[in-house]
């Protein structure tokens, strides 16, 4: 039978050791990387998620081969593209589909693609991939699907209109096999768009400024196969941060990647929560202060999100349900996505003092006590929210649509019921 409610009882301390699962959003691009070259691609530290599971369907049925080789790794080899349609019940799963546009158009001149699905969060533009390919020469029509053409990719100078991820992703995976040299500026420049340049460095690809927003792309022939690890996830290790100060927990997270937590460290310091480090792994204490340190002269302070290196956009909804169990006064402002912030309704019906102010816009008086509910996951990161808060609740709840979240987060009921938590799935 198809497990689709999470059944919790909130209260458990929570104490213990974990790993951190692979980064999601490296995962997905880096299987449609494999597409650019004949040769084999090793990719290790892949979750094993049901994002990932799509993606692999999608990667098979344009034609590429892919074998389990151990655990979390992977076997990808892309001989003969049998043809360049997305398949539709594929896209519509997850907006990561359109990540294949970019490498079909740079293999086979032709991409097409049925509009993708994914989070519910508010309107997600496309026009940012529309006008990187078109720069690199693709012409796009629409007929129902979005058919993307391109006899010869030429590099270019392209400016994006925004520090889009995937928009980003699937320009560098189209300007690797272009003839001439790409600079891509306003890049997006998140640890996962990183690990993608590097693994397509390690294939032979020239690429220059990774890890900032202007990338410098001089295109080669072909690329060849490769072996490449893909780094931690940092939403994940983010929320199991959020999990432990919410619910007074003790935790060590390891293969944690810290560098990449810097952003997300300075936010949850707003809200008195700090950890520390050793080498790749994270201490969480219980004896947190949980207050809100107010900004100079006693103003309330604001949590905002913004691209990399700004706090990411998928902690919005975990610092959220953090904040009310902190004691004072926090805005929570999500400027990216319209929709995001509405799963806040369901925090005030559990006891949370949130003020929504517009669809952006949050403040949050804390702390309060929350009581079990009846809850359901619009999104992965608003799942993951739900959790924490019906963890840290008096009593018993309910999380149906639970597929939302374990589109992102791997063997989440084993992996928390190994720290305690009482959870478990139906």
């Amino acid at each position: 039978m198809e497990m689709n409610e999470y059944f919790i009882e909130g209260g458990a301390p929570i104490r213990g050791t974990i790993r951190a699962s692979g980064n999601k959003n490296a995962a997905l691009p880096c299987l449609a990387a494999a597409i650019l070259t004949t040769e084999p691609v090793i990719l290790r530290n892949i979750p094993n998620i049901e994002d990932v599971q799509v993606t692999l369907e999608i990667y098979r049925a344009l034609g590429g081969k892919a074998k389990s080789i151990g655990p979390n790794a992977w076997r990808l080899q892309t001989g003969d593209i049998k043809h360049s349609e997305i398949p539709a019940e594929q896209a519509k799963k997850i907006r990561a589909s359109i990540l294949f546009a970019g490498p079909l158009l740079a293999r086979t001149g032709r991409a097409v693609l049925p509009p993708p699905g994914g989070d519910v969060i508010g309107r997600r533009r496309l026009d940012t991939h529309f006008l990187a390919l078109t720069e690199l020469g693709a012409k796009v029509k629409t007929n129902g699907n979005f058919v993307f053409d391109a006899k010869k990719l030429r590099g270019a100078d392209i400016f994006l209109d925004e520090a889009s991820v995937t928009a980003t992703e699937n320009a560098v995976m189209a300007a690797v096999l272009a003839k001439g040299e790409t600079t891509l500026t306003n890049a997006a420049s998140e640890p996962h768009v990183q690990d993608l340049c590097r693994m397509l460095v390690s294939m032979g690809a020239r690429i220059q400024g990774i890890g900032s927003n202007i990338l410098s792309i001089q295109g080669v022939r072909e690329l060849s196969g490769c072996d490449f690890s893909i780094g931690a996830d940092f939403m994940e290790v983010g929320s199991f941060i959020g999990l432990a100060a919410a619910a007074r927990g003790e935790l060590i997270i390891q293969g944690a990647r810290p560098g990449d937590l810097r952003p997300a460290k300075n936010a949850f310091a707003k809200l008195g929560i700090r950890w520390d480090h050793q080498g790749e792994d994270l201490y969480i204490s219980a004896k947190q202060k949980m207050a809100v340190n107010c900004d100079l002269g006693g103003m309330i302070p604001k949590i905002d999100d913004a691209p990399w290196p700004g706090f990411p956009p998928d902690l919005t909804s975990i610092i959220t349900v953090v904040a009310t169990q902190v004691r004072g006064t926090v805005l929570i402002h999500e400027k990216m996505f319209e929709s995001r912030m509405f799963f806040v309704d369901k925090l005030i019906a559990m006891g949370a003092r949130i003020v929504l102010c517009d669809p952006h816009r949050a403040v949050v008086s804390g702390p309060s006590e929350l009581s079990g509910s009846e809850l359901q996951s619009p999104d992965v990161r608003a799942g993951m929210a739900m959790i924490i808060a019906a963890l840290c609740a008096r009593g018993k709840s309910v999380i149906r649509n639970i597929y939302q979240i374990e589109r992102g987060y791997e063997n989440i009921v084993s992996r928390l019921s190994s720290l305690g938590a009482r959870i478990r799935s139906r």
